[in-house]
């Protein structure tokens, strides 16, 4: 096999697979709240925990630094509106 590329998958590893596809219904996933999130229990992303960071200094609060990604995404929502980051 020696012209065959490797990082590729044969045609017929892909059938039925698809990419792209309808725009996704902003009053869904996107929207869920975040305690529905299937991953809202762990614990919050760097780029949380940065902007977080950042949006509380600027409202003058101290948040725990153990914030699940749901609890981190309400108080990024929150901080937002209160600071007018959020504002668009």
């Amino acid at each position: 096999m020696s012209g065959a590329d490797p990082t590729q998958q044969p045609e017929s590893d892909l059938a039925g697979e698809t990419l792209g596809g309808p725009r996704p219904d902003p009053s869904t996933d996107a929207s869920k709240d975040p305690e529905q999130w299937v991953t809202g229990d762990e614990p919050m992303t760097g780029p949380q925990r940065s902007y977080l960071d950042t949006l509380a200094r600027e409202a003058g609060e101290e948040l725990p630094a153990d914030l699940t990604k749901a609890e981190a995404s309400e108080h990024i929502d929150r901080l937002q509106q209160q600071t007018g980051r959020g504002a668009s």
